[in-house]
Formats: structure tokens, C-alpha cells, sequence
């Protein structure tokens, strides 16, 4: 982060947290979690308390300059002007049309000292897909991460701890319910209730847009869990509104094996040798899959739950987990699935708390 703040001295780049980062100190390095490619995150302390610091590339000469900075003076460029220019850059990354009131969150700058600054600053952070989603999304969703702030092409965000696969289940769950509280009755207890969280999550990312939301790269590594036991998607590099997602999949092919697209697979049109637009499979059946059939299975449920139950439980599991296909039979079943994984979890909910 040293590049960062010289960048910073210079008048590079600016942001609400370069004064704490470079100056105060009051912003402090504490390890790299991830590198590759460029890609950074880091986790540092802010205050007191722990954040995470995500960059796509780490050197912010690295992201593509707005040549008009050059050309005339910031000042002069009209605020309307500089608003078209996100609702196109947001356009070539997500795929969408956003109107200027909707752009609130990505363009919170205002005339003043270091203006040239904040507008290349800007330009660094949206081109930067997670950025652009975490900002769109603050205060639409409780399921992704809150952006703190920023400094050059470096955002924080709050730091939750992520899955793991080795993880017995899945999410470090003494983080969220306390170390006194991890015996066998809390951790199936909470599994129930993130399971819950999971099940929120699909509906909202399905529904709750104007476009539907595509997680294409589940698993436990990708999520993270706040105390409330609400479940957050921390990394949406591979997450896509539904315009985009047909622009992925409508790819030339010989077979079904070329229309799959990490988790988000499509069907081969062998007449015409192109991958349908439309998405075989979806966010349900996949976390079905990937997170749901590792916990709810005999050897992590144990006798708090009848056995009439966890059998259901295990059904529902596995059927919701069976590939999808594209027809009105295909959106009845992951409905159904959805509903009987809730009513069979809520179950679940009241057999735990009348064993207690």
C-alpha cells in the first residue's frame, strides 16, 4: 500500500479513507489474503476493528486512464456529462441500463480540492465488476457485503469470515454463535438457520431485481455468515444479471458439455450447433447441490432431529440438487423444491426448540 499513498502525496488518486491509510495511520496492513493475477485482498485494521481491502489490479497506473481528464479541466466537465459515462461503463459490465438516479452510489463526488483525483479514482472502481455490484446492491440487499469506503482503486468492505470445503461445516459457525455455544445442539440449530438464510437469498436474487441474479461459482469459499446468521455472497466476480448471463451462454457448440459455463450450464442446440441463452440450471439447485447435501446428512444431524425428518430433509435435498431444464415443468420443480426445503427447515426450526 506504500504505491498507494505516494499516488496519494502526488494527487493521483484520492478517497474517504487515503487520509486514515496514509497519514493518520488509523488504517493499518495487517496480511495479504489473496493474490493472483494482480488481484489483491488484503485484511487490515480501521479504527480498531478488522476490514478487508479488495483491488483488482494492484497498481493503480495499471487501470485504463480517462483520456478526457487530460483534455480539458475536471471542473468543466458537466456533472451530467460524467453520469452518461457510468451508465455506460456500468452498461459494458453488468449489462444494464440504469437511469441517473439509480447511479447514486457509484458517483458521490463533488466539485472541490482533488477533483481531477475523485473522477480518476471513480473511473478505477468501476472498472471493477465486485465494486459496481457491492455499490448498486447496498441498499437493495442484506446478502452482499457493505462497502466502506476507498481510496484509489482500493475499496474496504466489512470483514466476514468466509467457508471453507474442509470445514466440517462448511462455515467456521464458533465465529457466529461463540465458542460456549458449539455444541452438536447450537451448530445443527444454526445450519437450520443459515440453510433458511440460503433459501432467502435464492428468492431475493431471483425476484427481487429487475433482472435476475446468476451466481455462477458457489461454493462455501464464496459466501460468509454475519452473526445474525444471514448469509452475504463476498465474492461476485462470477455473478450476473440475466443480460449479461444470455450473452455468456449463447456460445457455439457441438455438444451440452460446451454450453457450461462454471456453475451456470445451458443446453446445446445441435440443428443450429449454439448453446441456448436461457440457463438450464439456477442458484437453487446448485447450492442444493454444493452446500446443502454436505450438511444434511446422517452423520451431521444426529438424534436431535426424528428420523422421520432428516429423511424428508434428505429427499428434498437430493431432488432439489437433480439438474434442471429449461420449461415450464423445470420452474414448477425448483419451486416446489423451494417451498418443501422451507416448510421442511421451519420444521425443523420447532423440533429444536422444543427439544430445548
Amino acid at each position: 500500500l506504500s504505491l498507494q499513498c505516494l499516488d496519494y502525496s502526488s494527487g493521483a488518486l484520492t478517497g474517504d479513507l487515503c487520509e486514515d491509510l496514509c497519514v493518520a495511520q488509523k488504517l493499518v496492513y495487517k496480511h495479504c489474503l489473496y493474490y493472483d493475477r494482480g488481484k489483491k485482498v488484503i485484511q487490515a485494521d480501521w479504527r480498531g476493528r478488522p476490514i478487508i481491502l479488495k483491488s483488482k489490479k494492484e497498481i493503480f497506473s495499471s487501470y485504463q486512464h480517462l483520456s478526457m481528464l487530460e483534455e480539458v479541466e475536471t471542473q468543466d466537465i458537466p456533472e451530467t456529462e460524467l453520469l452518461l459515462m457510468v451508465a455506460v461503463e456500468v452498461k459494458n459490465v453488468l449489462g444494464l441500463e440504469l437511469s441517473n438516479n439509480t447511479m447514486g452510489p457509484l458517483w458521490t463526488r463533488k466539485k472541490g480540492p482533488r477533483w481531477k483525483a475523485q473522477v480518476a479514482s471513480m473511473w478505477s472502481l468501476l472498472q471493477q465488476e465486485e465494486y459496481i455490484y457491492f455499490s448498486l446492491l447496498q441498499d437493495f440487499s442484506k446478502h452482499v457485503l457493505r462497502i466502506i469506503g476507498s481510496c484509489g482503486h482500493f475499496y474496504a468492505v466489512e470483514y466476514l469470515t468466509a467457508g471453507h470445503a474442509w470445514h466440517k461445516t462448511l462455515f467456521p459457525l464458533e465465529n457466529v454463535v461463540g465458542p460456549s455455544l458449539a455444541g452438536h445442539r447450537s451448530r445443527v440449530r444454526a445450519i437450520t438457520d443459515i440453510a433458511l438464510s440460503f433459501l432467502d437469498m435464492v428468492q431475493h436474487f431471483d425476484n427481487d431485481f429487475s433482472h435476475r441474479l446468476h451466481l455462477c461459482d458457489i461454493k462455501p469459499e464464496n459466501f460468509a455468515i454475519r452473526h445474525d446468521l444471514t448469509v452475504v455472497a463476498i465474492d461476485v466476480d462470477m455473478a450476473f444479471f440475466e443480460p449479461k448471463m444470455r450473452d455468456i451462454l449463447e456460445q457455439n457448440c457441438t455438444g451440452d458439455e460446451d454450453c457450461n459455463f462454471f456453475d451456470c450450464f445451458s443446453k446445446c442446440n445441435l440443428k443450429i450447433r449454439k448453446c441456448g441463452a436461457q440457463r438450464a440450471n439456477n442458484n437453487l439447485q446448485v447450492i442444493c447441490d454444493k452446500i446443502f447435501r454436505r450438511w444434511f446428512s446422517p452423520n451431521l444431524r444426529g438424534p436431535l432431529v426424528s428420523l422421520p425428518l432428516q429423511l424428508q430433509l434428505q429427499k428434498a435435498v437430493q431432488e432439489c440438487a437433480e439438474p434442471g431444464y429449461v420449461d415450464a415443468a423445470g420452474h414448477q420443480r425448483t419451486l416446489k423444491s423451494l417451498s418443501e426445503l422451507y416448510h421442511l427447515l421451519r420444521v425443523t426450526q420447532r423440533e429444536l426448540q422444543r427439544a430445548e
